[in-house]
């Protein structure tokens, strides 16, 4: 694979099942480079293996898909190019689809009610004169913000005080009448003078502050000047379901709650856990019976900060309240896979994904505690979906980077193959699982992407960010980039990452560069010596972005055998981490601690004079998460003592860049990485350009 195949990423979403279990639909999207943008439509993706996956809609991106309980009816988001997401609906048998919502901040989620009449959804709803809410006045010539929290900003979002995700609830119109319009002139102006307003007071339906335009209107659900996520109905239409931090003190620590509000409006009702203790909810459904609440959520200690490492649990509640149950193993499951959200099969059981051991499983459990394992093996699982008893999942693994299967008699059924044209046009290289012993006999599990062609070749170690996340089986786009260009890749999941339980994560709390640097560097020499003849043990270089960045950084001051290096969004600085990063204030005291002596003893900044490797650092300029800051500082030390180095900025992206930047910057951090490997670790595939 090369930076110019990008575009043949196809990325798919979880499935949504129609409820006679027919058919799934799912989101397909791709970057794509002449609209710098990413791209892709809805695709209907057939359980009879006679029939082909097709595509659905023809929007710009089009994602979200969801039926109606009826089947009536598919609801999805559109945007346009340079828009915002927006709430759309269309037959489910075909036609032309058509816009419920014109949101200026647009729409994040939705939820359908058990009577596929209404649907409850998320949007972010701005201070007035904020964000083009009034006409005139831009970004620079709004008023002062006046901050008083800790929590006003988060990656990817930026400010979030002054525009919180409220929730809104609309009726859905009747399909296949006459269209509705967008009223101008005198109309749009009659429209203008009767909308309502919040008044971002305590919590209670209101009126959204924008005009409805000719589209349905939407009753706001919540006002509270917070986030309100994962909304969804009651079994019986009459409530909605949120997470929210609505509690006294909510800006000193990590905790959320369920939170019930009636669906046409009222003051929401914290939904009572009273033996749960500190949590941060993450995902909340009520069984299709009625009876019982699964939430997915973490423990967060004494300190009600406590996040390192915890795994996230499912549990289950009687819907009205009560003494919960931890229906899965809090210490070796992680029921937290990235995006996943909660899926509901029969009466009373819920689906999952678990983190296990560099993949991600299906499992399902029921409300009285029996689970089972549906889906496994070398995969990666990314969403799942039933309907009449037949279960969809989405998922990738070395050969794909998205397809959609179905369940049969405990097998898994491939029904499409989105990756086609990736595997002939760019050529994907199977990764080798591989295990070593650390030096304390611990073992460090990964995987190694070998190039084609006689050895030996040059390595790179590859660090992955978290730190409690996990490389896995999955096609990864960096490694086949890399290993194209003739390079052996490297990556493993030390102490600290995700999937091995919880006790592994937790091993490097307030001992950061410790085991995990050991893990490292002892699945690198087991490497070197297992794969002598092809791996050049005198050829090498160490990359890794947000913790990856941290540990390249931290192993570079401790070990001196790489002939060059790539710091990536790195947290480089816990000091002034603390200050600047959205999560700054709570994220270095959990996972390094705070006496000062401490703090230098794990802090890259504190090292950085022991340098002496070529270091390449990666950063974005509206980067919160590890801010632009971490990667200025770091950079103009390595300069100041003399360490050949250089300093890369992308404009406009931020912590995410590698995984969703637009196509053009992503193919350029392509093009820079392989530039600085040239300079340094040069190879027939990969040589730098002379003059």
């Amino acid at each position: 694979m090369k930076p110019e195949h990008l575009p043949l990423l196809n990325s798919v979403s979880a499935p949504a099942v129609h409820p006679d279990g027919t058919r799934a639909v799912v989101s397909v999207v791709r970057p794509d480079f002449d609209a710098d943008s990413y791209v892709g439509q809805l695709w209907s993706v057939p359980r009879d293996p006679e029939k082909l996956p097709r595509r659905v809609t023809r929007g710009f991106r089009d994602t979200a898909p969801a039926f109606s309980p009826d089947g009536r009816v598919l609801a999805f988001l559109r945007a346009a190019p340079d828009g915002k997401p927006q709430l759309h609906v269309v037959e489910a048998a075909g036609g032309e689809p058509q816009a419920l919502t014109d949101r200026k901040m647009g729409v994040t989620s939705f939820g359908w009610s058990p009577d596929s009449t209404r649907i409850v959804f998320g949007s972010r709803e701005p201070e007035e004169g904020r964000y083009g809410s009034l006409d005139g006045v831009g970004s620079g010539a709004e008023d002062a913000r006046l901050i008083t929290d800790y929590k006003y900003r988060m990656n990817g979002v930026g400010y979030t005080r002054d525009k919180p995700l409220q929730l809104f609830m609309l009726d859905v119109p009747e399909l296949g009448g006459e269209p509705w319009v967008k009223p101008v002139g005198r109309a749009a102006k009659r429209s203008e003078g009767g909308k309502g307003k919040s008044d971002g007071g305590s919590e209670g339906a209101a009126e959204s502050s924008e005009e409805s335009g000719g589209f349905p209107k939407a009753r706001q659900l919540t006002t509270s000047a917070t986030d309100h996520t994962c909304p969804t109905f009651s079994s019986d239409g009459s409530a909605v379901y949120f997470v929210a931090a609505l509690h006294e003190d909510a800006d000193q620590d990590l905790v959320s709650g369920i939170y019930r509000v009636a669906s046409d409006g009222g003051t929401p009702a914290l939904v009572p856990a009273p033996n749960l203790g500190a949590q941060t909810v993450s995902d909340v459904r009520e069984s299709a019976d009625g009876r019982w609440l699964f939430f997915t959520s973490q423990d967060l200690g004494g300190t009600r900060q406590d996040f390192v490492a915890k795994n996230t649990v499912l549990h289950v509640m009687p819907a009205a309240g009560g003494d919960t149950v931890a229906l899965s193993d809090a210490e070796n499951m992680d029921v937290g896979a990235p995006g996943a959200t909660i899926g509901l099969r029969g009466n009373d059981s819920a689906l999952v994904l678990n983190n296990a051991q560099g993949t991600v499983e299906l499992l399902e459990f029921s409300a009285t505690g029996n689970h089972a394992l549906l889906v496994h093996g070398d995969r990666v699982v990314a969403g799942a979906g039933d309907g009449a008893g037949t279960v969809f999942i989405s998922y990738s693994d070395a050969a794909t980077a998205g397809d959609v299967g179905v369940l049969e008699d405990g097998q898994l059924r491939l029904l499409s193959d989105f990756s086609a044209a990736l595997r002939t046009e760019a050529g994907i290289i199977e990764p080798q699982e591989l295990s070593f012993p650390a030096p304390d006999g611990y073992p460090v599990h990964g995987w190694l992407v070998l190039p084609p062609g006689k050895g030996p070749h040059p390595v790179l170690l590859n660090i992955h960010g978290g730190p409690f996340s996990q490389y896995t089986t999955a096609f990864f786009d960096e490694a086949q980039v890399y290993a194209a260009a003739g390079y052996a890749v490297l990556m493993c999941n030390p102490r600290g990452s995700a999937g091995y339980g919880q006790a592994h994560g937790r091993s490097i709390k307030e001992r950061m560069g410790t085991v995990d640097m050991q893990d490292v560097l002892a699945f690198l020499d087991g490497s070197l010596e297992k794969f002598s003849s092809s791996l050049d043990a005198g050829a090498l270089g160490i990359m890794g972005g947000s913790y990856g960045g941290y540990l390249t950084a931290w192993t570079i001051s401790q070990d001196h055998r790489f002939q060059a290096a790539i710091v990536e969004r790195g947290f480089l600085d816990p000091v002034s981490f603390t200050g600047s990063s959205d999560i700054g204030w709570f994220f270095g005291g959990e996972y390094i601690g705070s006496a000062a002596e401490q703090v230098a003893a794990q802090s890259p900044m504190a090292t950085v004079a022991a340098v002496r490797t070529p270091t390449l650092v990666i950063h974005s300029e509206d980067d919160l998460r590890c801010p632009v800051e971490q990667g200025q500082r770091y950079f103009t030390a390595l300069k100041q003592q003399g360490v050949d180095s250089a300093f890369l900025v992308f404009p406009g992206e931020d912590h995410e860049l590698s995984r969703s930047g637009t196509p053009h910057h992503r193919r350029q951090r392509f093009e820079q990485i392989l530039a600085w490997w040239a300079k340094y670790l040069p190879t027939d595939n990969n040589r730098a350009a002379t003059v």
